[in-house]
């Protein structure tokens, strides 16, 4: 086995998850992180936890899904069974890393969104949880990243195994200008692709750090962005990274927001998977989350979110559900069954400013070498 698998296990299980003696884990295993579930399983065993491993293939999801398509029962809301297994976790580790990344291409959209649906409770009772979601860098991964095997092992294992010590000490520059300010304003201005001028209020939010641990309420490995939830919203925005969504490939994502709410959108392919997730519910068409990317161990788009949105250089937003994190204490976020991230390029021709000074221009923080103010 690598030796870097059994460095990611104990930086998930020790660094990201802060698991201890008697928790009680959920292990989510894809089909291809085999190797990793291995490691994290005996790394949780040396601590003294409780382990419990589920299967989370994409091939057996769209098994399940095509054969509620051929049945006449509608989907039974948070089965008592799965919501208990849950709601008794201390911890929640997904290990991704399946054979097929569109292995759920082909399921019917309404489908997917009864589906999301009916597990509103059991979403809710696994993010109650120190939940952690990372990747195993497989073959198909590194396919989808065009990638040699090699070099997307190589790249993973990059973004993963970092200093985060030291990069939570750098983000936590930007998320103290963020909980001081009240508007962003995010501007792209580039000759070949639409204007992105769009306007972000963020008055009494709290930005996340996200460090890659539940100790900093981040939980994905690996991390590296600062992140806060929308109060406001308004203007045009362009996503010029391209994105699978739904297993299906999306690019040059264009929205008109007013007063909050999507109320144009284009794309220039598949359209139609974005016109899908806007229409899960209400709160799809409204933003839960700004995000920047800060892990310079990121160096290429990949097209998988996990490390995407991450990228130093970029900005997403994320339609749908906010994160509690985020919130001032008894105020309810955006609400929705979907949180789908979208990214945008800032490295060039672009500027990011939090209540008018510009805190990033062309990527490079104000703080850093080589910023033009």
């Amino acid at each position: 086995m690598d030796p870097r698998v059994r460095d990611h296990a104990e930086t998930l299980v020790d660094w990201s998850a802060r698991i201890e003696a008697g928790d009680d884990v959920i292990v989510d295993v894809d089909e291809g992180a085999h190797d990793l579930a291995v490691a994290v399983v005996e790394a949780l065993g040396e601590r003294g936890a409780n382990v419990e491993v589920t299967d989370g293939s994409g091939e057996i999801t769209r098994a399940y899904l095509k054969g509620r398509e051929n049945g006449d029962e509608p989907f039974e809301a948070d089965p008592d069974h799965s919501l208990a297994l849950f709601e008794a976790a201390d911890a929640y580790l997904r290990l991704g890393g399946g054979r097929n990344t569109m292995a759920t291409a082909d399921v019917d959209p309404e489908t997917r969104r009864a589906h999301a649906r009916s597990r509103t409770g059991i979403r809710e009772a696994r993010m109650d949880t120190d939940w952690v979601s990372t990747v195993h860098p497989t073959r198909s991964l590194a396919q989808q990243a065009g990638m040699s095997i090699e070099a997307y092992r190589e790249f993973v294992y990059g973004a993963v195994l970092r200093d985060w010590e030291s990069l939570a000490a750098e983000m936590d520059r930007l998320k103290e200008r963020l909980d001081a300010g009240s508007e962003v304003q995010i501007r792209i201005d580039r000759e070949d692709r639409p204007t992105t001028d769009l306007t972000v209020g963020i008055e009494n939010r709290t930005a996340v750090n996200s460090a890659a641990s539940v100790a900093y309420d981040s939980h994905n490995l690996p991390s590296g962005e600062v992140f806060t939830a929308p109060a406001t919203v308004e203007g045009t925005v362009c996503f010029d990274v391209p994105m699978t969504i739904s297993g299906r490939r999306v690019r040059d994502v264009r929205l008109e927001v007013v007063d909050g709410e999507v109320v144009a959108f284009e794309a220039a392919t598949n359209e139609d998977a974005l016109a899908s997730i806007l229409e899960t519910d209400a709160g799809a068409r409204r933003f839960g989350e700004l995000g920047i990317g800060m892990n310079r161990g990121i160096d290429r788009f990949t097209d998988s979110i996990l490390f995407d949105e991450k990228m130093a250089g970029t900005v997403h937003l994320a339609l749908g559900r906010a994160y509690d994190a985020c919130l001032p204490e008894g105020e309810s976020g955006n609400d929705s069954a979907v949180h789908v991230d979208l990214i945008a390029d800032v490295s060039a021709d672009a500027s990011i400013a939090i209540d008018g000074e510009v805190i990033q221009r062309n990527g490079t923080f104000r703080w850093e070498d080589g910023f033009e103010g």
